[in-house]
């Protein structure tokens, strides 16, 4: 198969086991999307789901988060690790939210990469899922697979996303880096498949009899 060819099987066969894209994140708005994607960091997205709702309850809006003592932020969210650094950016994004944008959650990359602890991809995640922008989110589950399936050679996520966004239609990249994930978590994941196991990669190179080392992310 051609790169092209290997890129148009994964799209069919992702929409074929994933017609539904649902965001794994709970969220209610921007706001707080922003921040479940944020506490995602190194973090499972189930024990995100966990810790939000008392995150919430306590403040749902940068209005609201930016009165929250730190330290009452960071003992909610400690169960996500890195709590110390993650309870400083939510606080800090919560008042130049609120001091910069209106309260708002800014609608473009640099403004969001501008905020205290949003990087690219988080930054990717919120245009995608919260205002419907084309982005592709590369995390280091799609950067991994991306390199079992050959569709990237890049040693980083940076050349990942670049690949990837070269390989498949614009249209497709927000529901296609969800059913990434999706197919990555159940059956392609870091241990339990290195490359020859599940379906996809059996189907792409049949005769692949050596396990693929990924690159770093």
């Amino acid at each position: 198969m051609t790169k092209a060819e290997r890129a148009a099987f994964v799209a069919r066969r992702l929409e074929e086991l994933y017609p539904e894209t649902p965001i794994p994140l709970d969220h209610r708005d921007p706001f707080t999307l922003l921040i479940a994607v944020l506490l995602s960091a190194q973090c499972t997205d189930e024990r995100v789901n966990q810790v939000t709702p008392a995150l919430f309850e306590v403040a749902d809006s940068p209005e609201a988060m930016a009165e929250v003592p730190v330290e009452t932020i960071r003992e909610i969210i400690r169960p996500c690790g890195l709590s110390p650094q993650k309870s400083k950016a939510i606080s800090a994004l919560s008042r130049i939210l609120v001091e910069q944008h209106g309260g708002d959650v800014p609608r473009t990359f640099e403004e969001l990469e501008a905020l205290p602890g949003v990087g690219h991809k988080t930054a990717s995640v919120v245009m995608s899922q919260a205002f419907g922008h084309p982005a592709f989110p590369v995390d280091t589950h799609i950067h991994r697979l991306a390199q079992r399936w050959k569709l990237t050679s890049g040693k980083n996520v940076a050349q990942t996303e670049k690949d990837l966004k070269r390989a498949f239609p614009e249209s497709e990249w927000n529901r296609l880096h969800l059913r990434i994930i999706f197919y990555g978590r159940e059956h392609c994941t870091a241990r339990g498949c290195d490359g020859t196991v599940c379906e996809i990669c059996r189907t792409l190179f049949p005769d692949r009899k050596r396990r693929v080392k990924t690159k770093k992310a």
